[in-house]
């Protein structure tokens, strides 16, 4: 880590300045929001425990208001940017406002979602500002293609902030919060108001800290298998999970002998069970169904993951700007 200079994060004028020379206007219709207090991009980088050894991975710096403040705090910065004109633009920010700093920084022009690969050394956090509706499978996606994130802190519209920190028990407790929890100890680190963003949206957003698993979930089902399960519970959350897993086991008999066998009431519900008793019912399957079940699972648990984490508001705020909600 190095000092750098009192005003090298950005601040209200600058954002305004940046955003008249690329062109971009934000509109709430468009979902486009910008930090302009440089003590809440600093907050967000002290909730993330940012180390000066980390090499961080932050999705969708937009302008490079969080991306400035990471810099001052980590050894190496990957920003991953869809957009092509903030693309365009992020590097310039960076040789502008941190010269010194510049040659710790690396842009991949991509979506989040197709990034299998990273420059530089393996990362070990995650820092980041999502859309809202590809949050979760964003999320999930980086956890589990780069297990050397060791902590993660995004912040998500407040109602997805919810959704991934919900315990079983909780009416809001579902796939996002059962997936996460497969990899890692999930907790709410905070909330942000509308004010500091331009302009101001008309949701609150949330910060959530998921720090990697000392030890993954004991079970000798795959990945893929236990989030079957996870899905076909939770697409009719309503049933008892006799009910809710028959199309999964083939039968509600099936299911029921499923459950019964994994220790699991066949009355209870999806939103009581924590991600090692949907562990236990995966590895109790009935072995009845064909092996393209298990090579498609990964697809329709990211299409399922996807629909149970969007929520009903507008789109929460970016750090920056999204002219759509993706990665």
């Amino acid at each position: 880590m190095s000092t750098t200079e009192p005003d090298a994060l950005l601040g209200p004028a600058d954002i305004r300045e940046l955003a008249a020379t690329l062109g971009v206007r934000p509109t709430k219709q468009r979902g486009q929001n910008f930090v302009i207090d440089a003590n809440t991009v600093r907050r967000i980088v002290r909730t993330a425990e940012v180390r000066p050894d980390d090499v961080v991975v932050e999705v969708g710096p937009g302008l490079g208001s969080l991306t400035l403040a990471l810099l001052e705090a980590a050894d190496r910065v990957v920003a991953v940017e869809i957009d092509d004109v903030l693309a365009a633009a992020l590097p310039a920010t960076v040789t502008a406002r941190m010269p010194h700093r510049a040659d710790r920084f690396a842009l991949v022009h991509s979506d989040a979602m197709q990034v299998r690969e990273l420059p530089g050394p393996p990362p070990t956090a995650l820092v980041a500002n999502l859309p809202y509706n590809v949050a979760v499978p964003v999320l999930l996606t980086m956890l589990d293609r780069f297990p050397t994130i060791e902590r993660t802190l995004v912040m998500v519209q407040a109602e997805v902030a919810d959704r991934l920190a919900a315990r079983p028990g909780n009416k809001v407790y579902g796939v996002p919060s059962v997936k996460a929890n497969w990899y890692t100890d999930v907790k709410r680190a905070g909330s942000i108001g509308r004010k500091v963003f331009w302009p101001a949206p008309n949701v609150d957003s949330g910060l959530v800290s998921l720090v990697r698993r000392a030890e993954p979930v004991a079970t000798t089902a795959s990945k893929a298998e236990v989030f079957a399960v996870v899905d076909a519970a939770f697409a009719q959350r309503r049933k008892t999970l006799r009910a809710a897993l028959s199309g999964w086991a083939g039968s509600a008999p099936a299911a029921e002998a499923a459950l019964v066998a994994a220790g699991i009431s066949p009355q209870a519900r999806g939103e009581a069970l924590t991600v090692e008793e949907f562990a236990a019912i995966a590895e109790n399957k009935p072995a009845a169904t064909g092996p393209a079940e298990a090579e498609s699972a990964e697809t329709k648990s990211v299409e399922a993951t996807s629909v149970e984490s969007k929520p009903d508001a507008e789109n929460k705020p970016d750090v920056e700007n999204k002219p759509e909600p993706s990665a």
